[in-house]
């Protein structure tokens, strides 16, 4: 007997540890979107989170169990629950996009007898002797694994037995309703200017991103003291989530290079497209390679000029001296370089290079481009 269409639709179940905000998160909530927009039933499990509440506007279940716990014996249960979900809601693909739940995903879609595919969102820590590459591979087992960036994609095969042709290249993307110049009001580029400060006759450098080593905070402090052009305000911004011995760390390094008065300090951004909108250049100085780097393709998305490390995403998101500068990373004198180039362009060449960004951004990173691949993933497996 043949199988109708309606057997052959996907019913997906996305799996992650809590739905507060963060990248994952916010990646789950425009997938789960775009699935009701094309009809297609759908289920998130997570702990739960205040982005449950963007669930249940579009009418998408939410089955809240304890997915962030890493205990062995409570992810064993948690398989059991899950796979009773997806026998009671006609579910025939598992997505986890997290390690700890996706154990308990894949045990779930294994028991229920339907498809297990993955997300691999960063480059997991592989621990001392490579030990956490036998907790980490459970990301490897889906029968399609969505690489967020061919940095991702590169760490997959060099790291893991891996059949190739599984895995399907899936930027993430930027919101361009959210990260759109014309949709920042000036009332929200006052507030900006005030609440930061910011002087109106100097060029403003951005570095937005919590407050972490990696995120190569120090490192910038250190190229605006090696550059030529001076004529700058800087504006580090982010939560130190608990690094206060970081943040007193690069205070201290602003005064020893006489830099203090020309660098805020300012903690979480709640409208990071308005602070966008008043700077001038955007900077990612990871010291260690980004996953994807979505800051670089928001700043794009703002008509900005991008300035980042030429390690892991950003590679995919920029092209070295079209839509951004790349400099060598963990080298502050080659940062600096980037940044005078930066300031330096005329008005024509920043044009150019902005309307390179908006291109980019718009061929290559929107939700929908990332959803339609996402949903064309779905569709292969059934």
């Amino acid at each position: 007997m043949e199988k109708s269409k309606e057997e052959f639709q996907p019913v997906i179940l996305q799996v992650l540890p809590e739905l507060e905000m963060g990248g994952v998160e916010i990646g789950t909530t425009e997938i789960a979107e775009a699935l009701c927009a094309h009809g297609i039933k759908n289920f998130v499990a997570s702990k739960g989170g205040r982005l449950v509440h963007d669930l249940d506007k579009l009418g998408v279940p939410h089955f809240t169990l304890d997915l962030k716990t890493k205990n062995p014996f409570k992810m064993r249960r948690n398989a059991k629950k899950l796979a009773k979900i997806i026998k009671d809601n006609d579910i025939n693909i598992v997505h986890a996009r997290s390690r700890a739940p996706a154990w308990s995903a894949y045990w779930a879609a294994k028991e229920a007898g339907v498809h297990y595919m993955t997300t691999y969102h960063g480059t997991y820590g592989l621990g001392p002797f490579g030990l956490k590459k036998l907790y980490n591979r459970v990301m490897t087992y889906g029968e399609r694994v969505i690489a967020i960036s061919n940095h991702i994609r590169k760490h997959l095969i060099d790291n893991y037995i891996i059949d190739q042709n599984k895995i399907r290249l899936v930027h993430r993307c930027v919101n361009t309703l959210r990260f759109n110049p014309d949709n920042v009001t000036q009332a929200r580029k006052i507030n900006m200017i005030q609440e930061y400060n910011i002087p109106e006759d100097k060029p403003v450098i951005l570095l937005g991103g919590r407050i972490t080593h990696w995120k190569g905070q120090h490192l910038l402090i250190k190229a605006l003291a090696k550059m030529k052009n001076q004529n700058f305000y800087c504006i580090i911004a982010g939560d130190e989530q608990g690094r206060e011995d970081y943040l007193a760390y690069l205070k201290k390094l602003a005064e020893k290079y006489e830099l203090s008065s020309r660098i805020c300090f300012h903690g979480k951004v709640l409208d990071m497209p308005a602070l966008m909108s008043v700077s001038s250049v955007i900077v990612s100085a990871a010291i260690e390679p980004e996953a994807f780097g979505r800051i670089s393709v928001e700043g794009q998305a703002m008509g900005k000029i991008v300035v980042a490390s030429n390690i892991g995403g950003s590679l995919d998101t920029i092209t070295d001296g079209v839509t951004g500068k790349l400099f060598e990373s963990n080298n502050p004198y080659s940062l600096a370089e980037a940044l005078d180039w930066a300031l330096d362009r005329t008005e024509t060449q920043r044009q150019k290079i902005v309307e390179a960004g908006f291109a980019n951004v718009k061929n290559n990173f929107t939700k929908e481009i990332m959803c339609d691949k996402t949903i064309a993933v779905y569709k292969e497996l059934v």
